[in-house]
């Protein structure tokens, strides 16, 4: 009878979670990985409204994969290693990645850590009485020195490099110092969206980058279509501009007369003659007498 009502209960989970695949257009998966109960809870809070949260076994969500019937989502199956947590959006894969990354908090690295960054210890008074922390801190690689009753770093010092595991002495060192230096949160390993499962590493997004993307792209098309003349909105007026500049060049060229281009080839001819008036005078001409 228990055996029945486990295997009763577990159905019932598979329909759940295939009922939330269908409900919703965007489903993610992100590892559970040395993230704490108060983070979850607490984005629980900020995802209130845009994402539900959910806790869910790995064999219970492949089974609802297979239940579910929207086509290309299977493939989230590759994501089900190790523990995780399952988002149900419908919110654009790439927007809930970055209020995803607008959660993560820094805290002290533990020995056995990776750094999730290049480590540096900034130059500077570490508030700390020399004593034993001098050579604590010279065995990880930190230049100190003692200046006004305490120990100083002498300069911004490259500790671990972004994933490198975090040594002992190296973690009581940065703890020491009050240096939060990995970053935990949650990101996701896997979104699927219409039909489309996107890889994490494609899901975070350098916005400052992007930004500067787009306006190179903007510049280059702008030039693009200036060089073939092709009038757009943001170009017609520079089109007009260049295409003036030419016509008037060449009726210059040409010595073709136009309102705009005869006071120019009039002083252009005033100037020729002048020259040639000049050329002819240091030469003799006209004879004098």
């Amino acid at each position: 009878m228990p055996q029945q009502y486990v295997i009763e209960q577990k159905s019932r989970m598979v329909e759940e979670v295939a009922e939330l695949l269908k409900k919703y257009d965007v489903v993610g998966i992100a590892s559970l990985h040395k993230v704490g109960s108060s983070q979850i809870q607490e984005l629980r809070k900020r995802l209130h409204g845009t994402a539900l949260i959910k806790v869910i076994k790995n064999t219970i969500f492949k089974r609802a994969l297979e239940k579910c019937g929207k086509p290309g989502i299977e493939k989230l199956a590759e994501y089900l290693k190790g523990s995780n947590i399952f988002l149900f959006s419908d919110v654009n894969p790439f927007k809930l990645q970055l209020i995803l990354d607008q959660c993560k908090v820094k805290r002290k690295p533990k020995a056995g850590d990776i750094a999730t960054d290049d480590i540096i210890v900034p130059a500077g008074n570490t508030g700390i009485p020399p004593g034993p922390v001098i050579s604590e801190l010279n065995a990880v690689g930190i230049p100190t020195r003692i200046e006004a009753g305490s120990v100083w770093v002498v300069r911004d010092t490259l500790v671990a490099k972004k994933g490198e595991v975090i040594s002992r002495e190296l973690a009581l060192a940065l703890a020491r110092l009050n240096v939060k230096a990995i970053t935990v949160g949650l990101s996701l390993k896997a979104a699927y969206v219409d039909g489309l499962v996107i890889p994490g590493e494609l899901l975070s997004l350098d916005l400052d980058k992007l930004r500067e993307d787009i306006a190179q792209a903007h510049r280059d098309a702008l030039a693009l279509s200036v060089e073939i003349a092709y009038p757009t909105p943001e170009n017609v007026v520079q089109l007009i501009q260049l295409a003036h500049r030419r016509a008037l060049g060449l009726s210059l060229e040409a010595s073709i007369p136009t309102d705009e281009s005869l006071p120019m080839l009039l002083a252009r001819a005033e100037a020729q003659a002048s020259a040639l008036y000049s050329l002819l005078s240091s030469r003799g001409y006209p004879p004098s007498g």
